[in-house]
């Protein structure tokens, strides 16, 4: 495996337009209407993703996805604990891509928290071995079980217990014997070396605090001659900083991602091959947020100057 370096990690905003706006790390709490009425004056400031430590980042994500298991799909994409981190009732995801249709689709597992479809495009054959990571409700694990079939395995890994045991509830109402859910982190996975011949994971990683090691355990646990189908979110040019700080508070959940460069490269120098991004679609900044954090000025120029935040879809093998 090649030698690696730790890398800095940014912010990503994403949703719907609206005039307002309650989500952050406090979304969902009592608090949130009297926040959503403060002035900008008013406001107090908050952590970038930088400032924080791994270990509150995760508590962040557990809390979010605790409340948002037992939630249904629409009150996920509707409310502030959801994947949009919309707080109206004109609901638009910008960032999920709908499963129905696809073979294996549960929609008691769906919970539209991806930015993708990583088991479209992962290549999984039957009998395969496969590990979803951040596996939520079981959506994309109940997917790849249609191609992997009975002979084949799938494995889960989340770090929430309340995803956990829905997916375990999930599994048993269908009926299936080759499905297991493991409760675990990313950056330590509780998975013997070697054991999967396909990863998958949709819009998790950019909630990992140390890519590095994420990517490194996936090429752990992965067979020689296996691969990864990927979707995350990732950045393209420099985001101002008070975008950032948008981030923090307009989807707190999501955050997280890091330029697009960085992490190909971050998979690239693992000794990963054949690297290559089989799906990018472009997040369009809401402008009513950007107003609120930026002058027109500063509008224009974010407009101009190549600032993205895209959903990507990733694809790379172990040789």
């Amino acid at each position: 495996m090649k030698n690696t370096e730790e890398l800095t990690l940014t912010e990503v905003v994403t949703g719907e337009e609206k005039s307002e706006s309650c989500c952050g790390p406090e979304c969902c709490s009592d608090d949130s209407q009297k926040n959503t009425t403060e002035t900008k004056a008013q406001k107090t400031p908050q952590k970038t993703q930088e400032e924080k430590t791994a270990e509150e980042l995760k508590q962040i994500v557990k809390e979010q996805y605790s409340k948002i298991a037992f939630q249904s799909k629409e009150t996920n994409e509707s409310s502030c604990c959801g994947a949009t981190g919309c707080c109206d009732s004109d609901v638009y995801s910008i960032m999920t891509d709908q499963y129905k249709g696809m073979e294996g689709y549960n929609p008691d597992a769906d919970l539209g928290l991806g930015c993708g479809l990583p088991t479209q495009f992962a290549k999984i054959k039957e009998g395969d071995v496969v590990l979803d990571l951040g596996s939520g409700a079981g959506n994309d694990c109940f997917v790849a079980r249609a191609q992997t079939g009975e002979k084949g395995r799938v494995i889960g890994l989340d770090m929430t217990p309340a995803m956990i045991e829905k997916a375990q509830k999930n599994t048993k109402k269908l009926g299936y014997s080759n499905i297991d859910f493991y409760l675990g982190d990313i950056e330590d996975m509780p998975i013997a070396n070697n054991t999967a011949d396909v990863v998958v994971s949709n819009c998790v990683i950019n909630l990992v605090p140390d890519k590095l090691k994420a990517f490194s355990e996936i090429y752990r646990v992965m067979k020689p001659g296996g691969h990864f189908s990927i979707s995350d979110i990732v950045l393209t040019g420099e985001l101002p900083h008070r975008i950032k700080q948008a981030a923090e508070m307009y989807a707190g959940c999501v955050s997280g991602a890091i330029r697009k460069e960085k992490y190909i490269d971050i998979i690239s120098r693992l000794g990963f091959k054949n690297i290559a991004v089989q799906k990018e679609k472009l997040i369009t900044v809401p402008k009513s947020i950007l107003s609120d954090y930026l002058t027109p000025e500063e509008i224009t120029d974010y407009r101009q100057n190549g600032y993205g935040i895209y959903s990507i879809t990733v694809y790379g093998e172990k040789a």
